[in-house]
């Protein structure tokens, strides 16, 4: 299906930042397939561990016991803080799960119509569901009716939260991304995040967020809602969880272990080779220090970036933490991308104007100075085109 605008180029293998094409051509990719490869192209370790599980067994059924999610679910409840873990697929899934844990929180409590609380900004998914709690005008076209329950409000709008929770004694939960992604690499305030849980915390509320993007260090912690020093009631995660492997995850708090069997499911979910993969990953992310690696090459890109492309015509700021980085610019950037193949860099454009960075959490400083080397002139150039 013509359902993606594919740039002209067939990868042929990888390692670490870099790619190479069909070709021969080489890349530096700040990609990371969308903030997925987070341990980088072809880590000798994730290669070993999927290996050697398909070689013993690649999926059963969670009809038995399946002692990988166990220790899985164990590292992501460490770091979380949390209670307990399910395992699906995607992120879409992830969050779909987290819509029904909220729903079924307020069925417990007598509500009929439970309603959440969504972001202006957001995005949670293509599912009609996930579709139904994001915002995003484009990615919701011709695809009505929506799925009903959702409540969209301004995501610097503390008060206009805390009024629809007064007035509203139908909600249940607020839903949020720490660090918006597709809405242009944009960080949520601290102070709102914390009013968010000081909110739920008043009215019985779940408060949950979606880290799909921004987390498994991404933001330089483990969790991007971490700098606000608060706790959730339910996380979603997937994309770096097992560094390439199909992985999603919701971590719950006891406050939202509501789940009884036949509540939910997954024919896939947390099957033995997405888990040794996982596994793997976290692995491998806390003997490298890759979390504290994100943080340290993430300010340093940062300023460098800024240092760069400081006071140049067009180009309105950079925002963003640890390796989520995003380069505003003052006009739709699409045509941009080409650009950056040709000189041999790999990232994309997202909420239209933003150039979103989120190379593997392996970059070290030499990668990211080369990478700002490379696409300074890319956006210079661009800048300098006429706008349409």
């Amino acid at each position: 299906m013509n359902n993606y605008g594919r740039l002209p180029v067939s990868f042929d293998h990888g390692q670490g930042v870099w790619l190479w094409d069909k070709e021969g051509h080489k890349y530096l990719d700040a990609l990371a397939g969308i903030a997925v490869n987070s341990v980088g192209h072809a880590h000798p370790r994730l290669v070993r561990a999927i290996a050697d599980q398909a070689s013993k067994l690649i999926h059963c059924s969670n009809y038995f016991n399946i002692d990988l999610q166990e220790k899985v679910a164990e590292k992501l409840v460490e770091h979380s803080g949390l209670e307990a873990v399910f395992f699906c697929n995607s992120g879409l899934e992830a969050n779909e799960c987290a819509i029904k844990i909220a729903r079924k929180f307020g069925h417990t409590k007598g509500i009929e119509v439970p309603n959440i609380i969504v972001l202006k900004h957001a995005f949670h998914g293509r599912s009609i569901a996930t579709l139904s709690a994001t915002g995003n005008p484009s990615v919701r076209e011709d695809f009505s009716p929506y799925t009903e329950g959702f409540i969209f409000v301004d995501e610097s709008d503390l008060n206009g939260i805390r009024k629809i929770v007064e007035e509203n004694k139908n909600v249940v939960a607020i839903f949020f991304e720490p660090i918006l992604g597709e809405g242009g690499v944009v960080p949520i305030d601290l102070s709102v995040i914390k009013g968010i849980r000081e909110i739920c915390d008043e009215h019985d509320l779940l408060m949950m967020c979606d880290e799909v993007q921004c987390g498994m260090g991404r933001s330089g912690k483990w969790f991007a809602h971490q700098w606000a020093e608060i706790k959730p009631d339910v996380i979603t995660m997937a994309k770096g969880l097992a560094g390439g492997v199909p992985v999603g995850a919701v971590i719950v708090s006891e406050k939202a272990n509501i789940f009884k069997p036949g509540n939910h499911g997954s024919t896939f979910g947390g099957n033995p080779l997405a888990m040794r993969a996982a596994l793997e990953t976290l692995s491998i992310i806390e003997n490298e220090k890759l979390v504290e690696n994100a943080l340290e090459v993430g300010k340093k890109l940062k300023k460098a970036l800024s240092k760069s492309l400081n006071g140049f015509p067009g180009v309105r700021g950079i925002r963003g933490k640890g390796l989520m980085l995003g380069i505003v610019l003052d006009r739709d950037a699409h045509d941009i991308l080409e650009l950056g193949l040709k000189a041999g860099l790999t990232f994309s454009v997202t909420a239209g104007n933003v150039i979103r960075l989120v190379p593997a959490l392996t970059i070290t400083e030499a990668e990211a100075d080369e990478l700002v080397k490379r696409i300074t002139p890319v956006i210079r150039s661009f800048l300098a085109q006429p706008k349409i």
